[in-house]
């Protein structure tokens, strides 16, 4: 069966390709179910770090090895215990780029209903890995909310902080994520920061703020929580939601501690952050379609991930269509 495989190059670099023998799964037990792949999408930031043998990457004789987490299928075959899932349902599961695969009732997944269009559902992973945050930092009305990042997950975050009732403010060094995040609606703010001086114009004047989502990766704690007298862009007893893979977070303990600061950890997401993210793309208040820049089919996927590789920066949301 077809399969998007990252494997070792002669150079020794890693690259994903599209490969064509890959072993099919076997027919379904229990309650298993089969399913046949309609469309997946790319999670920009962990399949990054696998290409560049990043902080959680799988290591080189792991090699070859298929990796996503955001699969939209239809149902196909099922176990003889099946319950709840049906043939002909279609499915986002928490699974790889793979032709067809094998899942069981409840796993990380969601039978998507009628009003969602499953190219979109693609990306239900990223957006629920942000929908995750927004719930874990207890986002609520009133809260005033900087996004740092504005890459599929800090789109995300900031479409989820407004559904929650917050005023977000959006930083990135890139003018058109800035743009995209302004379409979607719900962003009060939308700033370019290009160096350090840039965080004392707008932001600060923007701030203090409740909670800032670090989603970017980059070294910008300093900014956030300050030096060691404080000087931050986070209020009093705020709160610091860092999201992206990295190895350490290095922050100034005395300006943490002069703020009382708290920092919060997030990882992935539940079947709850699922449904939620359901509901609010099927009523409209999450939109995902702005945010889809390539709908391309599998064989693409060489130039695709060549490009997350090596250009991070001229991709958005990526959904392969296995049709």
């Amino acid at each position: 069966m077809r399969a998007l495989v990252m494997q070792l190059m002669a150079d020794g670099r890693r690259e994903k390709v599209l490969v064509t023998d890959w072993p099919e799964p076997p027919a379904p037990e229990g309650n298993q179910f089969k399913i046949q792949t309609l469309f997946s999408g790319i999670t920009n930031g962990t399949e990054r770090n696998n290409l560049l043998r990043g902080n959680y990457a799988v290591p080189d004789e792991a090699l070859p090895v298929g990796y996503g987490y955001q699969n939209v299928g239809r149902v196909i075959e099922l176990g003889p215990d099946c319950e709840t899932i049906k043939v002909g349902d279609v499915v986002f599961t928490s699974q790889d780029h793979h032709e067809f695969l094998v899942d069981i009732e409840g796993s990380l997944l969601i039978k998507l209903p009628d009003n969602v269009d499953p190219k979109q559902a693609a990306l239900y992973g990223v957006a629920s890995v942000a929908m995750h945050d927004v719930r874990r930092a207890e986002t609520g009305p009133n809260d005033h909310v900087l996004v740092v990042g504005a890459g599929l997950i800090g789109q995300f975050t900031a479409q989820a902080a407004w559904m929650k009732g917050a005023a977000v403010a959006l930083v990135d060094p890139d003018a058109h994520r800035l743009k995209i995040a302004v379409e979607c609606g719900g962003v009060s703010l939308a700033a370019q920061v290009t160096g350090d001086e840039t965080w004392a114009g707008p932001i600060k004047e923007a701030g203090p703020f409740d909670i800032v989502f670090e989603d970017s990766g980059a070294d910008v704690l300093g900014h956030i929580i300050g030096d060691g007298w404080g000087g931050g862009v986070i209020k009093h007893r705020g709160k610091v939601v860092v999201i992206a893979g990295r190895d350490d977070v290095v922050y100034n303990f005395n300006a943490g501690q002069v703020t009382e600061v708290t920092i919060l950890q997030a990882s992935h997401f539940d079947n709850s952050d699922l449904a939620e993210v359901t509901r609010s793309v099927g009523n409209g208040t999450i939109r995902v379609e702005p945010l889809i820049q390539d709908v391309v089919a599998p064989d693409e996927s060489k130039r695709i991930y060549d490009a997350l590789r090596d250009e991070p920066n001229t991709l958005m949301g990526t959904v392969f269509d296995w049709q």
